[in-house]
């Protein structure tokens, strides 16, 4: 598992871990169970999105596509009421606390409605052609483009953005526990109403107000954050990343868009320009609100299993064709983890020039390990807008500068500018969020609980100023070092936002060597190095060994898991590396880096430095160089999992781009050669909802001037068992080396997209997935030690057989079809390598896994 990919899924974890922990020894309490099916009258048929409540509350829940419901919750419930719009309200008398089914037919009630649409008793057979429901969605897909704020030349509003997050079904009993006695100030702070049949109880919670600017030419969005204020775990959390993380899972949903991003999926919209081949529509009712005649169309997957929604949306019967109000829900079927449901609200209000503008959207989902029962967790996102204005533009330099401005006050500003400026009151649970958590952070025995938690599934041990780790590289093991032991440490922020250390020893018991490394840093506009944006300066040495090609990193971590390697694997480099690079990140995300390496290498196991001209034939004990380098990377709106002392890019659907120039020189700190390489990446995720994403990656080298092969592009290989996505996973260790080389990597997943429609597959929800890689490269004669030799020697194995190639006219190639999703974290890859089989050690098949997290 690669390092970036471990730190999310420990911050998940640890956030996870941090909840439900509070929700320890939770029970479901005693209940009142409603099921049943609601059913149109006159046709006999099931009606779907008729809402079931308990009459004086906000607990309620809505029929799915068959008519069938559960509404469940804890009280003195009597009474339940059906209703639906154009339909006799039904009012049915319960036993509390039973389970009992209560099947209800409605009647159409003619007073509601101005216009009825009468629906055959006979169900036909599900066409597009000649479909009136059909016809009006093709229609609002037509006039999507006018329906959005970008078909103006200007417009603004301004936002208000909610976000709360609760342990979900806790027991009143919970408190009462001699356990959690300390703890009663949080666990009796309940919200029964939010959750129909649930007692939430809110431990996280987000507010932020902005004015929003838009500009269609060029287009611009720029956004003035007026006040920022959150729940603040203190130093176990980082309060920025897990903002970020948090945001990321709910992210704000454009009905407008093609695809929606929920969690770590992509849903296809109801009106994308292709849903009419995935979704069936069935006209439902219209109505008049105002002067306005809207039409209600259901919708529902054409396959349940697929990445797409159901309910139901109203429409403008006017030259807008606009969405006034749309809910969406998920199918239960649907291949998507530990969520237990998942609802979207969106609500449309009319503008004065007679286009509707979004109003207020509600993002709700319950989360549980179990999809049935037990504890979990229940997140709610909440955006309210108001105060649109179109076409009155700004002055031209307001749109210049950083497309995000937060003002000073923002995350200062005093209780009376939130009740000043919300757009809903909060409740009375969600008041009372901000001091409890204040509360919780300051007690010993919450403290004491993260601690071992961080430790546990971080495996860092804070000492405050300074923490002990990573665990998970106490204990290697390789054929060079033999058992080898490493302890190790970093400074915190809270020690300094300015300066930083980090340091760590190893001893290999096989070749009896001590290896370390130390760097300081210093951080020049005083943020953490671990936040963006970054602006530092630092200076390393590390003295340590690794495998020819894996790039050299500040902390090469080990893993005792990736000790574990295949084939041979006895050709190592001992390392005397001296750093120091600036980087400068700008709020762009546009970014450059600078800096300097002089680097030793000395050939450790049965590799060796051995020239083929050399009259004693002596192998030389380094090789030592000097370079600069310069790196330029631009990333835009890139975002981050963000943890206290570490970042992960979060990959999104924009492009990312670094290039890297090198140059080496001779004599300078007994530098042996001189040369200048230049090195291009290009990767992209792409998003062909519903068939799954795909993620591209372009990459090309090449090395001016004559050098050894030490000092040659190493290809990427993978000799672990562990799925590697940037490397040639049945490539062996320094197989192949090139002077100029161009790449391609292509991996998709199609979620489920085939799966879902096999019974045993979509029961265990099974995703799969498939990769193509290709290197096409070569060398030139005067990096050809077989035409020059003054260079070294190529490596062989004991035998004298060549074990280091060149690539001829034929790239390497390789594929791969997984399974992914095994177990709800593994994805597990049958690869097969296409050609250069004929090289010793070859596997032309294997078996690789690695670890995932996706909803």
């Amino acid at each position: 598992m690669s390092q970036p990919l471990r730190n999310i899924l420990r911050q998940s974890l640890m956030l996870l871990s941090g909840l439900l922990f509070l929700s320890s020894s939770i029970t479901i309490a005693q209940t009142t169970t409603i099921t049943g099916t609601i059913i149109d009258g006159p046709t006999n048929k099931p009606l779907p999105f008729a809402n079931i409540v308990f009459p004086g509350t906000t607990i309620g829940t809505t029929s799915d596509e068959r008519g069938g419901y559960t509404l469940t919750a804890s009280g003195n419930f009597t009474k339940i009421v059906i209703s639906f719009i154009g339909y006799k309200s039904i009012t049915k008398v319960i036993t509390p606390g039973t389970s009992q089914t209560v099947t209800v037919k409605l009647e159409p009630d003619s007073q509601l409605l101005n216009e009825v649409v009468i629906r055959s008793g006979k169900r036909e057979r599900y066409r597009n052609k000649n479909n009136p429901a059909v016809e009006l969605i093709r229609n609002v897909i037509s006039h999507k483009e006018q329906n959005q704020l970008g078909s103006y030349a200007y417009a603004s509003y301004e936002e208000y953005d909610k976000l709360q997050f609760s342990l979900s079904s806790l027991s009143t009993k919970v408190a009462d526990r001699k356990i959690f006695q300390k703890y009663r100030f949080l666990l009796n702070n309940r919200d029964t109403t939010t959750l129909p049949g649930k007692s939430l109880l809110p431990v996280y919670l987000e507010e932020k107000l902005s004015e929003h600017y838009l500009r269609k030419s060029p287009s611009t969005d720029k956004v003035i954050i007026k006040g920022n204020k959150r729940v603040d775990f203190g130093q176990y959390f980082d309060s920025n990343g897990l903002s970020i993380y948090l945001n990321r899972m709910y992210s704000k949903v454009d009905i407008y868009a093609n695809s929606i991003f929920l969690m770590t999926n992509q849903f296809l919209s109801p009106i994308a320009n292709s849903a009419p081949m995935f979704y069936q529509y069935y006209l439902a009712d219209t109505l008049v609100v105002g002067k306005t005649k809207l039409v209600g169309l259901n919708f529902v997957p054409r396959n349940t299993t697929d990445m797409l929604f159901e309910g139901k949306m109203y429409v403008t019967l006017d030259s807008n064709f606009a969405v006034q109000k749309i809910n969406l829900s998920v199918n239960p079927r649907i291949n998507l983890n530990w969520v237990r449901e998942l609802q979207i609200h969106l609500q449309f209000e009319q503008h004065t020039d007679g286009r509707y503008f979004l109003s207020r959207s509600d993002l709700l989902a319950d989360f549980g390990v179990n999809k049935t029962k037990g504890g979990g967790i229940f997140g709610q996102r909440t955006l309210s807008y108001r105060n649109y204005k179109t076409d009155e533009p700004q002055p031209a330099p307001f749109y210049s500068g950083q497309p995000q401005v937060v003002e000073a006050t923002a995350a200062s500003q005093p209780d009376e500018f939130w009740q000043a400026n919300r757009h809903d009151s909060l409740s009375v649970a969600e008041s009372k969020v901000y001091t409890n958590i204040d509360s919780l952070k300051r007690m010993p025995s919450f403290r004491r609980t993260m601690e071992a938690l961080t430790f546990v599934l971080a495996g860092y041990k804070s000492f405050g100023p300074f923490e002990v780790g990573p665990a998970n590289t106490f204990y290697s093991f390789n054929p060079v070092e033999g058992f080898r032991l490493r302890l190790g440490g970093r400074t915190t922020p809270e020690l300094s936002k300015r300066y930083y250390a980090e340091t760590y020893a190893a001893y290999g018991f096989r070749d009896q060597r001590w290896k370390y490394f130390l760097s300081g840093t210093y951080s020049i506009n005083n943020k953490s190095i671990y936040q963006f944006p970054q602006n530092y300066i630092r200076a390393s040495f590390q003295r340590d060994t690794k495998i020819p090609g894996q790039e050299l990193q500040f902390v090469q971590e080990d893993n005792f898991l990736l000790s574990f390697k295949r084939g041979v694997n006895d050709k190592w480099l001992y390392n005397d590396t001296w750093r120091i690079d600036y980087v400068h990140e700008f709020e762009n995300h546009f970014s450059y880096s600078i800096g300097f390496k002089n680097w030793q290498q000395a050939p450790a196991g049965s590799l060796e430095f051995k020239r083929i001209g050399d009259a004693d034939n002596a192998p030389s004990p380094t090789l030592t160089t000097s370079e600069f380098s310069v790196e330029a990377r631009w990333a835009p709106n890139e975002q981050f999992f963000q943890g206290k002392i570490y970042r992960v890019p979060i990959v999104g659907r924009y492009p990312v781009f670094t290039l890297r120039y090198t140059a080496g020189i001779k004599g300078l700190l007994n530098g042996a050669y001189n040369y200048q390489s230049l090195t291009g990446i290009a990767s992209k995720r792409f998003w062909v909802s519903p068939l799954g994403y795909s993620m591209v990656t372009l990459q090309g080298g090449y090395i001016l001037g004559q050098v050894p092969f030490p000092l040659l592009t190493i290809h990427r290989a993978n000799q672990t068992y562990a799925y590697q996505l940037n490397s040639y996973n049945l490539m062996n260790f320094l197989e192949f080396v090139s002077d100029h080389y161009a790449s391609i990597s292509i991996d998709h997943s199609f979620n489920g997209f085939f799966f879902n429609k096999i019974p045993l597959f979509k029961r265990l929800k099974w995703r799969e997935a498939v990769s193509f890689k290709a290197l096409y490269g070569g060398l030139r004669s005067e990096n050809d030690p077989h035409t020059n030799p003054s260079l070294y020697q190529f490596p062989v194995d004991a035998q004298g057989i060549p074990y280091t190639y060149t690539l001829g006219n034929t790239p390497y190639m390789e594929a791969s079809a997984g399974v992914a999703n095994v177990l709800k974290f593994f994805r597990i890859d049958l690869v097969k390598r296409l050609n250069y089989l004929d090289n010793p050690n070859v596997s032309p098949w294997g078996i690789r896994a690695r670890a995932t997290l996706d909803f």
